[in-house]
């Protein structure tokens, strides 16, 4: 099923405000979304799509950034500021493809972001998709009797920041209903440190039972609560640990229990495509990726995904995420990041040291620890979007 074909049949009649200076851009993508049965209403200046979004209040806005009066970014800023327009899902849409420019629209609010020329295919489909998120409120899982769905995280390579991406995922899920996230790194677990639980043992005390004893209540009785949605399956880093040998068939049988026990579970596996990882991922539902903006670990990350090719876990199941743990003029550029990588970049997640450091000495994930701000807002982004992906699962 394709993104625009999901469960939800949100409305057709939709309103779409597109925002361009150039006419001949507005003539073709109004024309583009009105095949597809959109409403279409356009402005060719920042201050005229100001007073027609007031006006008509549409569904969805299509504003492109390089605009001579008012770029597309203050405008966003604008409409974010708005009470009344601040909901509507924005796409930015612009000639300019450098990292840093991608960044700054998803920082002034937008939701998504297209780079000209870009196929009508795409188009309609990031469109349709906004929409059927915006609209929809279907959980994850609407059945306990169903199996939920599992997620892995899995770097690269080591210290792109896969831990804190899947922590925080985790927790801006738990906002809205129950998640179970499980550090799968017996010896060099910081997860637990990180939220400040001290060490613990709960996979160690597992990994040491007989694959027998590994009933859904064993499992359940190691999990720890982090808030009332959040519960946790954690790993330390002592040395004791990293001894351990994990049976793959036990660590399958405990992501088998803990679906039973929520509608997501979501896996830190750490870095690397290990034997031990590419048995786990193959069970898993989705695959997120995280990746750094730098040459060489976009390299790795481009024979990463060759090689889950390989092992059966096509592009189709994995998702990118780049993350930028520093500002720098140094960075490759987002296209040709994903020109080396051969895959989209689902999220782009801004520099953020200083508040990361804040937030694990506060114990706390950063979409908790102070949610408004840029970075916590983009990690909001990237669960809602995880969310829509696994309400219509991908095949391969």
């Amino acid at each position: 099923m394709a993104p625009g074909d999901r469960q939800h049949k949100f409305n057709m009649t939709d309103k779409i405000l597109v925002v361009d200076d150039d006419v001949d851009t507005l003539k073709l993508i109004g024309l583009t979304l009105e095949r597809q049965g959109f409403d279409i209403v356009a402005a060719n200046s920042g201050r005229q799509a100001l007073e027609k979004a007031s006006a008509d209040v549409p569904n969805l806005i299509i504003l492109d950034v390089m605009m001579p009066d008012m770029d597309g970014t203050e405008v966003c800023r604008l409409l974010r500021a708005n009470p009344a327009l601040k909901g509507i899902p924005i796409i930015m849409f612009t000639a300019k493809a450098m990292v840093d420019d991608k960044v700054a629209g998803f920082e002034a609010g937008a939701d998504d972001y297209l780079t000209k020329p870009t196929h009508p295919a795409e188009l309609v489909t990031r469109v349709k998709m906004l929409l059927s998120r915006r609209q929809s409120s279907t959980p994850i899982v609407t059945s306990r009797a169903a199996l939920g769905a599992v997620i892995g995280f899995l770097g690269a390579k080591g210290g792109v920041g896969t831990t804190t991406l899947a922590s925080n995922v985790a927790a801006a899920v738990a906002q809205r209903g129950p998640v179970i996230l499980a550090d799968f790194r017996p010896g060099q677990g910081s997860l637990g440190l990180a939220l400040g639980l001290g060490r613990s043992t709960g996979l160690a005390n597992l990994l040491n039972r007989p694959m027998t004893d590994l009933t859904v209540p064993v499992v359940e009785s190691e999990l720890m609560k982090y808030s009332p949605n959040l519960r946790l399956l954690l790993s330390s880093g002592r040395a004791k640990e990293a001894q351990l040998t994990p049976n793959p068939d036990s660590l399958s049988l405990m992501v088998k229990h803990m679906r039973t026990l929520t509608p997501l579970v979501i896996v830190d596996l750490g870095a690397g495509l290990s034997r031990l990882n590419a048995r786990l991922i193959k069970e898993f539902d989705r695959l997120t990726v995280v990746v750094e903006p730098y040459r060489v670990a976009l390299n790795m990350t481009r024979d990463l995904l060759r090689e889950l090719e390989s092992i059966g876990v096509g592009a189709a199941r994995v998702d990118v995420v780049l993350i930028n743990r520093a500002s720098s003029t140094a960075q490759i550029p987002w296209q040709e990041a994903e020109q080396i990588v051969g895959h989209e970049m689902l999220a782009i997640i801004s520099p953020a040291a200083e508040l990361a450091f804040q937030s694990t000495e506060a114990g706390q994930p950063i979409v908790t620890f102070q949610p408004t701000a840029i970075t916590a807002t983009q990690m909001i982004k990237l669960a809602d979007e995880l969310a829509s992906r696994i309400r219509t699962p991908a095949s391969g």
